[in-house]
């Protein structure tokens, strides 16, 4: 009887050996888990005022984390302000210009409506209707011309405010720049520089990866790739190691089209094939998954 029992525990022994040394051949890919970065760079010039920011903050989108100086922005701003505000006092209603030659305009005609009269009964002579006339023509033309030099000046007066306009946009736009937020929710990876210091366009801030959402990079052979498709749901193992793993629903969400050599650090389920294809495979994270941390797949 303790033979038996003794057969029965040494089975079990190595049965539990096998199933622990087979591991690895139940994933059908592994690869490593990344995440999307995101550098965030100065988008305007000045002294950095304030920069509330430490490495490993958990930040939310649109998060305000700093602010440059905008004080020649901003007073840049109102002189242009001030300047629209002039030009639009300049522009001058047409009425107001021409008023004095309307004027003269209607005195002439009356005048010539009644030397129309004269005529008719003999009382004038033609010549004096005829001048009348002309200097109607003569004053209607000044008119015209009145008219015509007003609505050009108001005209350039308006292209000129329209671009004061736009110029005030523009530093309007700067200025809002120059408040430093970041684009995404996630925790905060490198800072790249400190209160005090001076920014500049294009100068790299901070560095912030959204570790909420985990993305699996792993690479099958050219057998399995009728074995997936994008948007489909796979099982995801995330390596713990001392031989432990945790499970995680995933999504493919690329598939590369084309082949590449096997990474030296990652084993595919077919050891011999020296081409494999990269997938991708989204997973969302509770924590434990780290970037840089080896996982496996199962499709």
């Amino acid at each position: 009887m303790g033979t038996f029992k003794y057969l029965i525990i040494t089975g079990v022994l190595l049965f539990s050996m096998g199933a622990c040394h087979n591991k690895g051949l139940e994933y059908d890919a592994s690869g490593v888990f990344e995440v999307t970065e995101v550098i965030v760079s100065s988008q305007g010039n000045g002294e950095i005022l304030q920069f509330q920011l430490m490495e490993g903050d958990l930040l939310e989108a649109n998060q305000v984390v700093g602010l440059i100086d905008t004080t020649q922005l901003y007073l840049r701003k109102i002189q242009l302000e001030a300047s629209k505000e002039s030009i639009k006092n300049k522009k001058t209603t047409p009425s107001t210009q021409i008023a004095a030659l309307q004027q003269q305009i209607e005195t002439q005609k009356t005048e010539q409506r009644r030397y129309e009269n004269l005529i008719a009964l003999n009382a004038a002579n033609q010549k004096q209707l005829d001048d009348i006339n002309a200097q109607i023509q003569l004053l209607e033309r000044q008119l015209a011309a009145q008219y015509e030099t007003v609505n050009n000046t108001n005209s350039s007066l308006t292209e000129e405010g329209s671009s004061l306009v736009a110029q005030i946009a523009q530093l309007q736009d700067q200025i809002n720049k120059s408040v430093i937020t970041s684009p995404i929710k996630g925790t905060v990876l490198a800072k790249y520089v400190e209160q005090g210091e001076l920014a500049v366009e294009g100068k790299a801030l901070f560095k912030v990866a959204d570790v909420e959402t985990m993305y699996l990079r792993a690479y099958i052979t050219a057998s399995q790739l009728t074995m997936i498709k994008t948007g489909q749901e796979v099982q995801v193992y995330s390596d713990l190691g001392e031989s432990d793993s945790r499970m995680y629903n995933g999504k493919i969400t690329w598939i590369s089209d084309k082949a590449e050599f096997t990474p030296k650090t990652i084993q595919t389920r077919d050891e011999r094939a020296n081409l494999v294809y990269a997938v991708k495979i989204e997973v969302r994270n509770d924590g434990y998954i780290k970037k840089g941390m080896y996982g496996e797949v199962k499709f």
